[in-house]
């Protein structure tokens, strides 16, 4: 059941990916609020290491971009890759209205919570490369582990194809390309 502000919380995520068939296995942890904690505490987790960022431009066009922790993202020059305007941090209280979590618990699974579909999903080419990808459920205390694929038909089903862009690179003009999942 969902709360009473209408967003889902870990157990409703995971009742989700249950029914869509996704196994996840997820690991519990203290609150780790950036890459440099999650590093430190994470053990021997296997498969991609990941961040999220919630952005918006200036007409409050609003991207989840999720990326392997060590990628290096160009706020500067990503808009004109994606078809934005500047791109800026979305506030806290947006992040919370929009997509239910709390800084430090950025996660694309929280699109599960985007029910007016306002965000769109940019995911960093690199992730594709990994057959395992690593997320917070919602919330800094642990890390839930899911396939590609099974992450791929999650995104599918709440209505958020995420747009793949080698994000490193989207700094040297020429050598970009964008495709959408579907």
């Amino acid at each position: 059941m969902l709360g009473l502000d209408m967003t889902a919380a870990r157990d409703e995520l995971f009742t989700r990916l249950d029914a869509l068939g996704i196994a996840t296995q997820t690991v519990e942890h203290p609150p780790l609020f950036t890459v440099e904690q999650s590093k430190a505490l994470r053990g021997e987790i296997p498969g991609a290491h990941t961040k999220s960022l919630f952005l918006k431009c200036k007409k409050d066009r609003l991207w989840l971009l999720v990326a392997l922790e060590s990628t290096q993202v160009n706020l500067k020059t990503l808009h004109q890759h994606i078809g934005s305007g500047r791109l800026s941090f979305a506030s806290a209280d947006m992040l919370h209205k929009i997509l239910g979590v709390e800084p430090g618990s950025v996660t694309p699974f929280a699109i599960i919570n985007d029910k007016q579909n306002q965000v769109c999903v940019i995911l960093d080419e690199a992730l594709l490369d990994f057959e395992r990808l690593n997320f917070h459920p919602l919330v800094n205390t642990a890390t839930t582990g899911i396939s590609r694929e099974g992450f791929m038909r999650f995104l599918d089903d709440s209505g958020h194809p995420a747009t793949i862009l080698p994000v490193e690179q989207q700094g040297n003009a020429g050598t970009d390309s964008v495709r959408l999942m579907h």
